[in-house]
């Protein structure tokens, strides 16, 4: 067994707030390997050979050894050998340790640095929330530190001078535990930050958000995160934004991140003020990524009863909540489960669907705590466990919350109706929760003629023309992708052009234009399968005349990803959207309004609710006209239950009238007066996927 070093418990004097490490609450400079004073001794099988004290992000050699990742990398700078046998290797050929050696891990007992104070001794799993939520030296030192400097969340990202402040003050949101967020950023208007004032509905006092620190580790460096990401210093939206999380990707299976999620700084390198290819190829760090992040949690709620904690959100208060099933979908359910031990299951599986996001409860063990329960049900979806956001989660980090719970465990569940099928015909449009399988997605439309409008500023686009003559054997050496059957609608573009090809040689066409027509046929309404086929058809002509549209940046960088795998003959290879080549998602700005493809979107809410979004956009001095985009969407929310509405949509039109032209002052009656029901059509463009 190998004994621990156990530090004197310290104390608040002498401390500073910008040398206090963040996750492990001790005094270290940033690279160094975080520190705890563990209250047993460790096994040895559970010590770094270089450090020799308890693992920490535990790395796997192929020859069977096991150290601290930070550890390993710092030796392996040095060295290109396992410290213990000596035999060649590099860091890109380890492993993160399985998942039974990190539970072991966070299992481990520390006391909290500020002991003396506090007088807490926890797992080290739960010290960081601890620091952050109940430690009162920790405490002390971040409202020290606030008082000597309050930056805003203007500041924080970055938008300095960005446009005047929102017309209606009522919109601005304080956050409880977001110092840093203290005035509403200029340009942004919140509908999702209405007040309350109805006596009967418990007062929002806050919007909660937490600034965190989430380390992920790519196995190989070319592995892709698994984000989609929209924003940017060049676009409407400033900030870096999580528009999506890919399943089975290493953000899913980390479980820390969720889309809506600002990320403020990658590496110490901040995002505030770079545009969005920059901040794609900081995201591409081909190891280790630091991403501090800003996470919306969602509305506090002043009187709260004594079976809820402070995290519960509007969850409650959905449309959903306390309404009969023939009239919606499904509701919204808490039910706090008591373990008599802390180990105790509680008997339930967990499964993700292959058509949904999310976690599902899959069966209740029969004698399990669940069952005896009797609240829960097969086939509810879990939305949150103990405040934690699960809405795209996963079932590995929900066992992992539940596993590392204490004896209460709180979940947040989305109920489908009992009976689908007879209320399905009385609900219509306001049947939308995630939670429920939703009838086919309604259609898709072009843009129409009043919705019209100009690119962002930044943003434009050129059409361009190519004639050829060529022989009747002889490819265009193109591979092709979008088409409007796949999910995001987007047109026909060019994912590259091959050197084979006649085009190659004109070298006027280039990856990531849009196709308009060939020889006179139009491409801007088909499928993929009916582009590949018209191209096919044309391209044995012997002579060729191609349409297409370029879209350009003021930035005038080129998209980095990855390139395409397949020719455009291959089809069923090239259909899966995350296989070939995409545009960055700031491409997509500058396309014409005519090539757009809208669709509506139905939220409902109680008179009092708030409709859960936040928009930046509209006529600004500063900028001009602008389009209205999304920028954040609030958990417990009826825009987060519903789940379509993405950060970066633009809001196209409100209930039919067209956004186009219209300031902040404008747009913030126009949703506050929909009181129940609001109809939103948007554009919705894929985020760059990093």
């Amino acid at each position: 067994m190998a004994a621990t070093e156990t530090k004197a418990p310290s104390s608040a004097a002498g401390l500073s707030w910008a040398r206090v490490c963040k996750e492990c609450g001790q005094q270290h400079e940033g690279q160094e390997t975080h520190l705890y004073e563990y209250q047993n001794e460790v096994d040895d099988e559970l010590v770094c050979h270089i450090c020799l004290q308890p693992l920490l992000k535990p790395m796997d050699t192929p020859c069977g050894h096991t150290y601290c990742y930070h550890c390993l990398s710092n030796f392996l700078k040095e060295q290109d050998f396992c410290p213990v046998d000596r035999q060649r290797l590099q860091l890109n050929q380890c492993r993160p340790s399985s998942l039974l050696v990190r539970n072991l891990l966070d299992k481990l007992l520390v006391s909290c640095p500020h002991y003396a104070d506090c007088q807490q001794k926890m797992q080290r799993c739960e010290l960081q929330p601890h620091l952050h939520n109940r430690c009162p030296v920790f405490k002390r030192l971040r409202e020290e530190a606030e008082k000597r400097k309050r930056p805003s969340w203007n500041e924080i990202k970055g938008r300095k001078g960005d446009g005047e402040s929102s017309g209606d003050a009522k919109h601005s949101a304080t956050l409880s535990r977001n110092p840093t967020r203290d005035q509403s950023e200029p340009g942004l208007i919140n509908p999702a930050y209405e007040e309350i004032d109805d006596d009967n509905t418990p007062l929002r006092s806050s919007l909660v958000a937490e600034a965190n620190v989430v380390e992920l580790f790519r196995d190989e460096p070319e592995e892709e995160l698994g984000l989609r990401i929209v924003g940017g210093k060049d676009t409407p939206l400033g900030n870096i934004v999580i528009q999506e999380i890919i399943r089975d990707s290493i953000a899913s299976r980390d479980g820390r991140l969720a889309p809506g999620d600002h990320i403020l700084e990658v590496n110490d390198v901040s995002l505030a003020s770079i545009p969005h290819s920059r901040a794609i190829a900081v995201l591409q760090h081909p190891s280790l990524l630091r991403l501090t992040v800003m996470q919306e949690k969602g509305f506090k709620i002043r009187d709260q009863r004594s079976d809820h904690h402070a995290s519960t959100f509007t969850a409650s208060h959905s449309p959903h909540g306390n309404s009969p099933s023939s009239q919606n979908p499904g509701k919204v359910l808490h039910v706090m489960l008591t373990k008599t031990h802390r180990t105790e299951p509680l008997g339930i599986k967990l499964i993700r669907k292959s058509d949904e996001s999310g976690v599902f409860i899959l069966d209740l063990l029969p004698g399990g705590l669940a069952a005896k329960d009797g609240k829960l049900r097969n086939n509810d979806k879990v939305l949150a466990i103990n405040g934690h956001d699960l809405m795209h989660g996963t079932p590995e980090s929900a066992a992992l919350i539940i596993q590392n719970s204490e004896k209460c465990v709180n979940f947040a569940v989305m109920r489908p109706a009992e009976n689908p099928e007879e209320g399905g015909s009385s609900s219509r449009e306001g049947q939308h929760s995630r939670g429920v399988r939703r009838a086919p997605e309604p259609q898709y439309f072009r843009r129409q003629t009043t919705y019209l409008k100009d690119p962002p500023g930044g943003f434009s686009c050129q059409e361009k023309t190519v004639s050829l003559k060529k022989e009747p054997r002889t490819s265009l050496g193109i591979t092709i992708a979008g088409g409007r059957d796949c999910r995001s609608r987007l047109p026909v573009y060019i994912t590259s052009v091959q050197p084979v090809g006649c085009l190659h040689r004109d070298g006027t066409i280039k990856r990531g234009d849009v196709l308009l027509s060939i020889n006179g046929v139009d491409l801007t309404q088909l499928t993929y399968t009916e582009a590949v086929s018209v191209l096919k058809a044309q391209t044995a002509q012997s002579q060729v005349v191609l349409r297409v549209i370029q879209t350009l940046s003021e930035g005038g960088e080129e998209d980095t990803e990855t390139g395409s795998r397949d020719d455009f003959d291959h089809v069923d290879d090239q259909r899966e959207e995350t296989r070939t080549w995409t545009p960055l998602w700031t491409h997509w700005l500058g396309l014409p309004s005519h090539m757009h493809w809208c669709r509506d979107i139905v939220l409902q809410k109680t008179n009092n609710e708030s409709w859960g979004f936040s928009i930046v956009g509209g006529y600004e001095e500063s900028h001009g006209q602008q389009p209205f985009f999304i920028k954040t969407i609030v958990p417990g929310t009826p825009a987060h239950f519903d789940g379509r509405l993405k950060c970066g949509d633009e809001i196209v039109a409100v209930n039919g009238a067209t956004t186009v032209g219209m300031n902040n002052s404008s747009l913030i009656p126009m949703l506050k007066l929909q009181k129940n029901k609001v109809t939103l059509t948007v554009v919705s463009w894929p985020g760059s996927l990093v």
